[in-house]
């Protein structure tokens, strides 16, 4: 199981500190924008006061007269510019600020259609740029501070906004299906009437239900075995005394529902291994093959008898498993049953290698989606116009299996049916779990 970790907390913080990382940027660019403008308008505002100055006195005099500060300069049409302004005004014809040599700075502001420049050269009064790497330590320092103030909010925030979903999911790690921590009357226990307090009540109630199906499903498997398991024995004994009694004539039907019988047992027998909440437990250690389907063999060889059914085992005394012993009984005389009910020959074949254990016999071929890959019993409702119920046989055999890691595959071959029992990828043995 993959760890727990604070995912949720650290994407908190990250988005608010972010955030903040964001707000602190674009308001401190702001800042930087809004002194430049601020200079930027004051060179303006001053070259169009001595613009109409001078307008006023040519229309006055008839001539330009000297500009009243020293940084200012009047260009009249056809008085040659400086170099550097020169060179940057023909690159940029229509800007009005243009940077000149050794750091000289112009405002350019036209006195009329002739041509006549106003040329403010404002390197000696610049504000801005003098200050450019101070305003910016102010910048940096503040937004670093304002990062760090965030950060620290947005830890306790994400903290207080992560403990209580943090709180439930331990406490719903640590539950049961049928029981919670003995430290907790309820998962909304410590908890705020807010969305995690509404999501933990609505868990608790899907707590109680699960609580109440688990009982209903325990009952009914102990009243189920208890109430199937009697009267079957019953029939079995009531089926063999007749079969004792009976003329030679009938011992046919006789043995027809001794087999029957068998079969429902056996169904019975596996619908209450699968709805057992723990599956069986594993060995330690693999063991013997063989003995176990020898075992199974011997406990049905009254009934294989009266049949005339010849089993063929082909498995060596090599071969190991590390399958539970009552499960590979099941599966195998379940298996067995369904090959009874639909062999066409009294020869059923049982051979084992390292990876599968297989059960062959001659048959009809099985409906198409029972042989189609994995889907073995996926689809249970689903039959051919022959079948006899080898749809929903196969569907519970192969839900046992898969429960105990374990993969029943249906193939059909030259007339011959053979159901495989294989170890699913990342196969792993169940064990009880502790209590």
């Amino acid at each position: 199981m993959t760890p727990y970790r604070p995912r949720l907390q650290r994407r908190l913080t990250r988005a608010l500190a972010g955030y903040a990382v964001l707000v602190g940027a674009l308001f401190g660019g702001l800042a930087l924008l809004f002194v430049y403008a601020v200079e930027d308008q004051f060179f303006v505002t001053t070259l169009r006061a001595e613009a109409d100055r001078q307008r006023l006195h040519r229309n006055t005099h008839g001539a330009w007269t000297a500009p009243a500060l020293p940084f200012v300069s009047l260009y009249a049409q056809g008085q040659g510019l400086p170099a550097d302004l020169a060179r940057q005004r023909a690159a940029w014809p229509r800007s009005n600020e243009l940077e000149g040599d050794g750091g000289r700075h112009f405002h350019l502001l036209r006195l009329d259609a002739d041509g006549s420049l106003l040329v403010a050269e404002v390197s000696q009064q610049l504000v801005v740029r003098p200050l450019r790497q101070t305003l910016l330590a102010w910048l940096l320092a503040c937004g670093f501070a304002a990062v760090s103030l965030a950060l620290l909010l947005a830890a306790g925030l994400a903290r207080r906004t992560s403990a209580p979903l943090a709180r439930l999911a331990q406490a719903v790690a640590s539950s049961r299906p049928d029981a919670l921590p003995s430290s907790l009357a309820s998962l909304e226990q410590g908890l705020a009437h807010d969305e995690v307090g509404e999501l933990a009540r609505h868990l608790d109630a899907l707590h109680q239900r699960t609580r109440d199906f688990i009982a209903r499903e325990q009952a009914f498997t102990a009243d189920a075995s208890h109430e199937l398991r009697t009267p079957l024995a019953v029939l079995g004994l009531a089926i063999e005394r007749l079969r004792q009694q009976a003329p030679l004539a009938q011992q046919t039907v006789m043995a027809s529902m001794q087999a029957a019988l068998w079969q429902l047992q056996q169904t019975v027998e596996l619908l209450l291994a699968l709805a057992r909440e723990v599956p069986v437990q594993a060995p330690a250690d693999e063991l013997p093959l063989l003995p176990v389907l020898e075992q199974t063999l011997l406990a049905h060889a009254p009934l294989l008898e009266q049949q005339g059914v010849q089993i063929e085992l082909e498995v060596s005394p090599r071969t190991t498993r590390r399958w539970p012993p009552a499960l590979t009984q099941l599966l195998v005389a379940n298996l067995l049953a369904n090959a009874l009910a639909h062999a066409r020959s009294p020869q059923i074949r049982i051979e084992a290698d390292a990876q599968n254990l297989s059960l062959c016999n001659v048959s009809d071929a099985p409906p198409a989606a029972l042989l189609a890959e994995g889907a073995a019993g996926r689809q249970p409702g689903l039959k051919g116009p022959a079948s006899s119920g080898q749809g929903l046989g196969l569907s519970i055999v192969r839900r046992l299996a898969e429960r105990h890691g374990l993969s029943l595959t249906l193939s059909h071959e030259q007339g011959h049916t053979c159901a495989t029992l294989s170890e699913s990828a990342g196969f792993t043995c169940p064990s009880r779990p502790a209590e």
